[in-house]
């Protein structure tokens, strides 16, 4: 028996799939919602609330991206906290037991078969679901750049965090530094390449399943949360990272 039940629906979600335009939005962590078989997985409120859980502000931006790129977007409707579908089902990070400082109780201990039913209730829908959108693509003529969203917290472990916007990217680098270079020095935001995390920290699973694999351009991006938290700050990050993606794009074809 599966972890998910009928009424819970389909834990991928793809929005503007006519899309013409040549980006396809990946957003791993858009949702904290859990299944109702795992309950809060022992958790507090305030911490399925917080930056654990999800990733706020990270759909709503890529949905205002998706517009004005004519770009399909593809997103898990769970939290990462029951699997987080930016890592394989190997990694102790695809369940973790702990997040920051926050102990997970729900995800101690699992066994084989727990870690088994998250795969193919949560992971493997996502994956399959964006990899048969990139291989249509592909035999349709028009091979799709692959650009992952995220959001970040602004402190981390009791550290503040001064980068504003991470630009990352693994073995391939075409994309980001298109858009480090469109971006330059005298921006609106604090840009850096591979932070606040970078490949070493095993966050760009779904560039190298999707991007690398397939000789695709792609890109992941990192916004600071706090600056994404209502409506006026999604649509001024929504805006310039459409416009530095149009511009990046245009220098690499």
């Amino acid at each position: 028996m599966g972890i998910l039940t009928g009424e819970e629906g389909d834990p991928v979600a793809l929005e503007n799939g006519v899309a013409r335009g040549p980006v396809v939005l990946v957003c791993e962590h858009a949702s904290r919602l859990l299944p109702k078989a795992l309950g809060t997985l022992g958790l507090t409120e305030e911490a399925l609330e917080s930056h654990i859980a999800w990733d706020p502000g990270a759909l709503a931006v890529s949905r205002l991206m998706a517009q004005s790129l004519d770009a399909t977007l593809v997103f898990q409707r769970f939290s990462r906290l029951v699997y987080d579908c930016n890592r394989p089902p190997e990694s102790p990070a695809a369940m973790p037991e702990k997040s920051e400082v926050f102990a997970v109780p729900g995800n101690a201990g699992l066994d084989q078969a727990a870690r088994d039913a998250r795969t193919q209730a949560l992971y493997l829908p996502f994956r399959d679901r964006l990899s048969g959108l990139v291989k249509s693509r592909i035999a349709e003529g028009r091979a799709p750049v692959i650009v992952t969203m995220h959001s970040f917290t602004p402190v981390y472990f009791g550290k503040p965090r001064a980068v504003e916007i991470g630009i990352l990217h693994d073995a391939d680098t075409r994309l980001a530094d298109a858009m480090l270079a469109a971006a330059g020095s005298a921006g609106p935001f604090d840009i850096r390449r591979n932070e606040p995390y970078g490949p070493e920290d095993g966050v760009t699973h779904t560039l190298r399943e999707h991007g690398l694999a397939n000789g695709l351009a792609n890109v992941m991006i990192e916004v600071r949360n706090d600056l994404v938290k209502d409506e006026a700050g999604q649509r001024v990050v929504a805006d310039y990272l459409a416009g530095l993606l149009k511009k990046s794009l245009s220098a690499i074809q």
